[in-house]
């Protein structure tokens, strides 16, 4: 992906999000989530618990790729995760590039239990509101497209809307952005979103920099059971997997196969 694309995806939530917010404005999503009872999860906890550490996605196309996976719906995507119980799953909400909605958050919910990702391209506080009225459990805010303030600013939100948070950086320069906080979990993504070239090692090397004590999660050019138990020996807790998920026989064993090979 080149920077003008990355720019590009960006100016587009922007507009998304202007718009949206003529059509259901902060109030009405505030009202939505007052109605919600007993919705908190905690993915943090869930990580720390789960013998696997695996955040499964569900992701339809990306930029790069293209078309992943159009024929598993949400559904019956979600229910496989379930059935080998993974940490916790992110549901990518953005359509134009990814092809998701928040419509997949939402009935996601229905068969997967375990706490919810909402990913996307977070660009406003409006989508922060938005993530737990449609019943998300964190959020994913992206240091390539944010600055240090609204770092701080999403992230004191999600903390007071009990929405967890976790941060993605791609390089040492993004570490200066990130808060740190009880709240969050540190995400360190192996693409880079402007180049959309992918380095396994980068993880690696880029967890050195971060508090010994922070749940550290890789993100992206997972593409083995051993890729994650390397992962592990190096500190990391958690694993977001989606295209070597999404390219998986769902009506068989495969998946369930990988899950038994990671676990602790």
């Amino acid at each position: 992906m080149s920077v003008n694309i990355l720019n590009q995806i960006v100016q587009h939530k922007k507009l998304e999000v202007q718009a949206l917010q003529n059509v259901l404005p902060i109030a009405l999503l505030e009202q939505q989530i007052a109605q919600k009872i007993n919705q908190n999860k905690s993915l943090i906890q869930s990580i720390t618990n789960s013998d696997n550490g695996i955040i499964s996605e569900f992701k339809r196309r990306s930029p790069s790729k293209k078309e992943i996976n159009y024929q598993d719906s949400i559904l019956k995507v979600a229910a496989v995760y379930q059935q080998n119980k993974s940490a916790g799953m992110s549901v990518l909400t953005d359509t134009p590039f990814f092809g998701g909605s928040l419509t997949d958050l939402a009935q996601a919910q229905t068969v997967y239990h375990n706490p919810i990702l909402r990913k996307d391209f977070i660009v406003n506080e409006y989508q922060v509101y938005q993530a737990k009225a449609y019943g998300a459990h964190a959020i994913l805010l992206i240091a390539a497209c944010l600055s240090k303030s609204e770092m701080q600013q999403f992230s004191a939100l999600a903390k007071q809307l009990n929405l967890e948070v976790l941060v993605e950086i791609h390089d040492a320069d993004e570490l200066t952005k990130i808060p740190f906080d009880a709240h969050i979990l540190y995400g360190i993504n192996n693409r880079n979103l402007k180049s959309f070239a992918v380095d396994f090692h980068n993880s690696i090397k880029l967890s050195q920099q971060l508090p010994q004590d922070s749940i550290k999660i890789a993100e992206s050019g997972i593409t083995s059971a051993q890729n994650i138990l390397v992962l592990r020996e190096k500190g990391f807790s958690g694993f977001l997997i989606g295209e070597l998920l999404m390219r998986m026989d769902f009506d068989s064993d495969q998946i369930t196969q990988f899950f038994n090979a990671v676990k602790k």
